[in-house]
């Protein structure tokens, strides 16, 4: 999962006073932009099955528990599983 910035829109209406919220990337999003990059790269048949299985297994993971395998088509570092000391 990365740390990317979320491109904003402006609205006329602008935002409240004091709201200082940023957006914030789906844990999944870089998985499922391999999966729409996997469309592209030749017979789709043969390049998608192995990108979605690793965004579906992302969608069904809890949180932090996300598969650590390396991007297919991405040209991304892998996710790393933070571990949470207690």
């Amino acid at each position: 999962m990365s740390e990317r910035a979320v491109p904003r829109r402006e609205s006329p209406w602008g935002l409240p006073e004091g709201d200082t919220r940023q957006p914030k990337a789906h844990r999944c999003n870089d998985r499922a932009e391999d999966v729409i990059q996997a469309c592209f790269e030749g017979n789709p048949f043969k390049t998608v099955p192995g990108p979605f299985k690793l965004f579906w297994q992302c969608m069904r993971s809890k949180p932090g528990e996300e598969p650590t395998e390396p991007y297919t088509y991405l040209q991304l570092d892998p996710p790393k599983r933070e571990v949470k000391l207690e």
